[in-house]
């Protein structure tokens, strides 16, 4: 879905001027959208006063037209300005028909010594400007700039805005009594320049605004930038690489610094901290490492700090109650670590709050009720513990509450019904306890107030539902075999009836398709902000959570418009999205062992040489609670966009429901190719029985009865040894039973008393019978080993 001309993009792309960048830029010629107006001359106006609607306005219609101006100059676009000469009494009638009289004599004149736009002919851009351009020209790659004409001429090629794609130079000719002009304002948006930052920008001396924002520039940032007096400069959406230079510390008027979405990498350099005047920090979305230096406490004046989806490290530091002008700070998806360091109570001026991700140990909800004036709270994923803090409630400006993820208990405070502005609560995922809020339970879609409380502890007030108008109730209930709750509001949506699903097979976000002999489901569901959707025949659910920041209005389903050369395209032509949580169910299934394959293409992305290739989307992936994918990129794995690829993993169902969890930790960038294009997505689902436990009997308990079978076989063939050996030696009153063949000596034999002797034995102690070897002149032989025992051996009787 493209951006409209509305949508929160423009927040990180077209701000105003600072003021004394606004001055200029009141006296300069640049091209607008609307139809252009020839600025008179001081002489021409003060003879032919043009009224002034604002002058007679009643005070909001100033404040709207100051509005609509802001906007205008937020583009970059100046339109004409014009002074209201207050006339003489009563003549002014008369004077005005005198005046009139001459209008033809001055329009002629106008005609001749004011045209080009309004600037005199005598105004010229300096050579060496000039020049600057076409060296710029030719490192980006620029090939439609007509340099046979003046760049200042405010229109053509020099001024060229559609929408958000802006190739704009904007001039002030005021200087030397309107006779020299300079370029105070370069952007160059949206139009996919390749190529590599340019070191001609530094011959530019009286640039103020630079913006090279959302194309395809690689290399890293010269180091002769330093000496760049500029207010605003944006780098954001290319391929930019290498470290933060050490040299912008020398940029003194340097307020806006904007290279989220590149390829940074390495430490913050300390010495960002001398920019004293730095207001607005965006890296979010490359490789940083490092902790924020503390020099960073100097920074004062800032108002907007976004380091999203770096490996910065270590705790968040105390010294933001250093900038007491901050209105927001973005610090999802980066490896600091927790608490919140409570001096964040002396930020009254927060308006817009995301901290998400944090690692560290529990800690308790951060002091906010000093910020009255916030808007978005986002505070996902940080191990918060306790009660809900009922001042929230309080809150008349708060949109967007998102404390999912985290251990929070208790009871939902009866004052967050009282949240006046509140369009979205994420509560999922936390241990809530109690009933759940009749006001929340009232709430009705035409409210477009959305609100997910699944996964808690809830006990009492059930709903008839698990989604309920725009309010996700899905196993947000504690129990599990009560009968009188509906199986998805109870804990692991357990089955009710027999299982017997042994296979599943879905379309995530697209239409129902036969593959290879098996149909996978349609998937076909818009919605997605806190949504459970049941399918049809009731084998699998989905539950979505999240709405994507700067594009409230995105799709959660993602299309591909190009031709997809790749096996099955009707699997990847469509995709589900998610910002923040998406869940799949596979419901009453047997337990047992499972193959899941999760198909996966990136398809929002390009893999050409503009903007829209320098997306990247990072997301985990669990099933059954597991994580198998940690900060997957889809477009890493397949190497490349429109390649599709199947990752395969084994799991064990033991309470006959399969999860698949896709979850967005704060990572990659979310604003290529436009603002809110981040988080999960899959194309398809299948999975499919490896091993079946029988009777329904889970693996665990299976495994369990196993090993005590084998342990019980173990013992019987103990005991059946031990009876066999004990009932022997009975036999031979106690005595040992030697080795069969043992070759032994008579004097073996009468050393060993008390023992059983065999034939063998007997035959090799007396050599066979030797007649030297009888005892005594008998046919008796004697033995004395055997104590004293007289034994007979007497021929076998044929």
């Amino acid at each position: 879905m493209a951006p409209s001309p509305g949508d929160a993009d423009a927040d990180a792309d077209a701000r105003p001027l600072p003021p004394a960048c606004q001055e200029a830029t009141s006296r300069t010629h640049t091209h607008s959208q609307t139809p252009t107006t020839t600025r008179l001359p001081a002489t021409v106006a003060k003879l032919f006063p043009i009224p002034n609607p604002e002058a007679t306005a009643a005070p909001r219609a100033r404040a709207e037209a100051s509005l609509q101006r802001s906007s205008s100059l937020s583009r970059f676009t100046a339109t004409p300005v014009t002074r209201r000469v207050k006339m003489g009494g009563g003549h002014r009638g008369v004077g005005f028909s005198l005046r009139l009289c001459f209008l033809p004599l001055l329009l002629l004149l106008l005609d001749l010594g004011f045209g080009n736009g309004g600037r005199c002919v005598a105004q010229k851009l300096p050579e060496q400007e000039v020049e600057a351009l076409k060296g710029i020209a030719r490192k980006l790659n620029k090939t439609d700039w007509d340099f046979s004409v003046d760049p200042c001429i405010g229109s053509g090629t020099w001024a060229n805005s559609i929408g958000f794609i802006v190739s704009n130079v904007t001039c002030d000719c005021s200087f030397q009594n309107h006779t020299n002009c300079h370029i105070i304002s370069l952007q160059l948006m949206r139009l996919n320049l390749s190529g590599v930052l340019p070191e001609e920008v530094v011959n530019l001396t009286y640039l103020r605004h630079l913006d090279l924002s959302r194309n395809f520039i690689q290399g890293p940032i010269p180091a002769s930038w330093a000496s760049l007096q500029v207010f605003n400069l944006s780098l954001q959406g290319n391929r930019i690489s290498g470290t933060l230079p050490k040299e912008l510390a020398s940029m003194p008027m340097l307020k806006s610094l904007q290279l989220e979405a590149n390829q940074f990498e390495g430490p913050i350099p300390p010495e960002l901290g001398n920019i004293i005047s730095l207001e607005r920090f965006f890296i979010s979305a490359n490789n940083i490492t490092g902790e924020l230096p503390s020099t960073f406490s100097r920074l004062t004046n800032m108002t907007d700090f976004r380091i999203d989806g770096n490996n910065i490290s270590g705790r968040i530091p105390s010294f933001i109650k250093n900038w007491q002008r901050l209105n927001r700070i973005d610090m999802q998806g980066t490896l600091m670590s927790g608490p919140i360091p409570s001096e964040i109570a002396l930020l009254r001026n927060l308006t817009e709050l995301r901290v998400t991700d944090l690692s560290g140990p529990s800690m308790n909800f951060p002091p906010l009720q000093n910020a009255q004036y916030l808007t978005e709270v986002v505070l996902r994923n940080c191990s918060i513990h306790g009660k809900l803090p009922a001042y929230l409630g309080q809150m008349q400006y708060l949109k967007v509450l998102d404390l999912s993820f985290n251990k929070f208990s208790g009871q939902i405070p009866a004052e967050f019904g009282g949240m006046v502005a509140l369009q979205f609560l994420y509560l999922t995922d936390n241990m809530l306890t109690g009933d759940l809020p009749a006001w929340m339970l009232k709430n009705k879609a035409s409210n477009k107030v959305n609100m997910d409380v699944s996964y808690n502890d809830f006990t009492g007030n059930p709903p008839t539902e698990c989604q309920q108008a725009n309010v996700n109730m899905v196993s947000s209930f504690s129990v599990t075999n009560d009968s009188s709750l509906r199986p998805c509001l109870r804990k692991n949506l357990p089955c009710m009836g027999k299982p017997q699903y042994s296979s599943l097979f879905i379309n995530c976000g697209g239409r129902s398709v036969v593959i290879d002999g098996n149909v996978y489901e349609d998937d076909s569901s818009q919605i997605g902000t806190s949504t459970f959707v049941l399918s049809d025949d009731k084998r699998w659910a989905y539950s979505s959570t999240g709405d994507f920041v700067g594009n409230e209005n995105a799709d959660y389903i993602a299309r591909n418009t190009s031709r997809l050369t790749l096996a099955h395209p009707e699997l990847y032509t469509e995709a589900r999205l998610s910002p923040l949580s998406l869940k799949y169910y596979g419901l009453c299934m047997e337990n047992g062992e499972y193959l899941v394959n999760l198909h996966f293409a990136e398809i929002m992305f390009t893999d050409d040489h503009t903007y829209s290739s320098n997306g990247k989307r990072v997301f985990e992936v669990l099933i059954q609670g597991a994580k198998v994918l940690k900060d997957f990129n889809i477009e890493d794995v397949t190497g490349g966009v429109n390649r599709a690829i199947s990752m395969n993993f084994t799991t064990n169902i033991t309470t006959n429901t399969l999860e698949i969890h896709f979850y967005w930790g704060g990572k990659g960038t979310t604003a290529i190719p436009y603002r809110g294009v981040y988080g999960p997505l899959i194309s398809a689902i299948s999975v499919t029985q490896v091993h079946r436990n029988h009777h329904g009997i889970s693996t665990g308990v299976f495994i369990t009865i196993i090993a005590a079978s084998c342990l019980v076989i173990v013992l019987l063939l103990v005991a059946f040894y031990i009876k066999v050996f004990r009932k022997k030696n009975r036999k031979g009153t106690g005595r040992q039973l030697f080795y069969h063949g043992r070759n032994t000596n008579t004097s073996e034999l009468q050393a060993r008393a008390q023992y059983f002797f065999c034939l063998k034995e007997i035959e090799s102690a007396t050599k066979h019978f030797d007649p030297e070897s009888k005892i005594g002149y008998s046919s008796r032989w004697y033995c004395s080993c055997c104590q004293e025992t007289v034994l007979e051996i007497k021929p076998r009787e044929s």
